[in-house]
C-alpha cells in the first residue's frame, strides 16, 4: 500500500495543536513537506521546528486568522505568490461555542459560517489549480460526527458542520474528474483544547464535576473512552495519501462506534 508522500506539500490548518497538530506530524513522517496555518506564530514557530526533525525538510507557516476570511485568503495568497504550490489541503479549525440552535443570534451563526465553510473555500480555491496542474489533489475536511447525528447542546456546530459536509460531497462530485479527491474526517469525542472547553462550560452550567462529565462522554463511546488526537490524525493522513485514490465524497467517523447510525 503507498502511503509514501515523498514530494508533496500539504497546508495543515489549525496546526499549532491537537488534531491539526498530530495530523501535521503524520503526514510529514510519511514524507510530505508541511505548511502549517494558524494564528499564533510563537506556536507555529516551535510546530514547525518540530516538523523539520520529524521530515528533514524545510517546512513553512502562514500566519493567519480564521474569524477573518480575507486575512486567510491573503495569507494563503502571499505563500503562493512565492512560487510555492500543495496538492494536499487539510481543513481544521476550532469549533463553535455550545449552546441551544434556538437561543444562538445571528451573528454567532455568520461567525462560524465564515470561519468553517467560507475559509475553506478560499484555501481550495487559491490551491485548486496547483492540485490541477500535478494532477493529483486531496482535500480532507475535519469536521464532526453531528453531520451523522447532531450532538445536544451544539446547535450552531451541528448546523455548519452540516453545511460544510454538503459542500464537501458537491466539491467531491465536480473535482474527481481531474484525480482530486475531496473528504471528511468526523471526530468523536477527542483529547483536545476544545473538549475541554466544552466540557468546563458544561461543569460550570450544571454543576456536575469536570471529571464525571469526561467520564460520561468517554462512556458514551462503544470503547469507553476518548481518543487521542494521533488516532484521528491517522485516519486523515491516510486519505491524504496515494493509497486513497479512489475513496472520495465520504464521511470517516472516528469515534469509537460512538454514532448511533452507519
Amino acid at each position: 500500500m503507498d502511503l509514501s508522500m515523498k514530494g508533496k506539500t500539504a497546508v495543515v490548518c489549525g496546526a499549532t495543536q491537537g488534531i491539526g497538530e498530530a495530523t501535521a506530524k503524520e503526514i510529514a513522517s510519511l514524507g510530505a513537506k508541511i505548511v502549517i496555518v494558524a494564528r499564533n506564530q510563537e506556536k507555529l514557530e516551535k510546530v514547525k521546528s518540530d516538523l523539520d526533525k520529524i521530515n528533514g525538510l524545510e517546512n513553512d507557516f502562514i500566519v493567519a486568522d480564521f474569524s477573518d476570511v480575507q486575512n486567510v485568503k491573503s495569507g494563503i495568497e502571499a505563500w503562493l505568490s512565492k512560487g510555492n504550490s500543495a496538492q494536499v489541503l487539510i481543513n481544521n479549525t476550532g469549533g463553535p461555542a455550545g449552546g441551544p440552535a434556538n437561543q444562538a443570534g445571528l451573528d454567532e451563526f455568520t461567525s462560524a459560517f465564515q470561519m468553517h465553510l467560507l475559509c475553506n473555500h478560499a484555501l481550495v480555491q487559491a490551491l485548486l489549480p496547483g492540485m490541477k496542474e500535478a494532477g493529483y489533489g486531496r482535500i480532507v475536511n475535519v469536521i464532526s460526527t453531528s453531520v451523522k447525528q447532531p450532538l445536544p447542546n451544539l446547535g450552531v456546530s451541528n448546523t455548519i458542520r452540516g453545511a460544510v459536509a454538503n459542500w464537501s460531497k458537491t466539491l467531491a462530485n465536480e473535482l474527481g474528474q481531474f484525480n482530486i479527491t475531496v473528504n471528511n474526517v468526523l471526530p468523536g469525542a477527542t483529547d483536545t483544547v476544545r473538549l475541554k472547553s466544552i466540557i468546563e462550560t458544561k461543569a460550570s452550567k450544571t454543576g456536575e464535576q469536570v471529571n464525571d462529565i469526561a467520564n460520561q462522554m468517554a462512556n458514551a463511546s462503544p470503547m469507553k473512552r476518548i481518543a487521542r488526537p494521533e488516532e484521528v490524525a491517522n485516519a486523515i493522513a491516510f486519505l491524504a495519501s496515494p493509497a486513497a485514490s479512489y475513496i472520495n465524497g465520504i464521511n470517516v467517523p472516528v469515534d469509537g462506534g460512538r454514532t448511533g447510525c452507519l
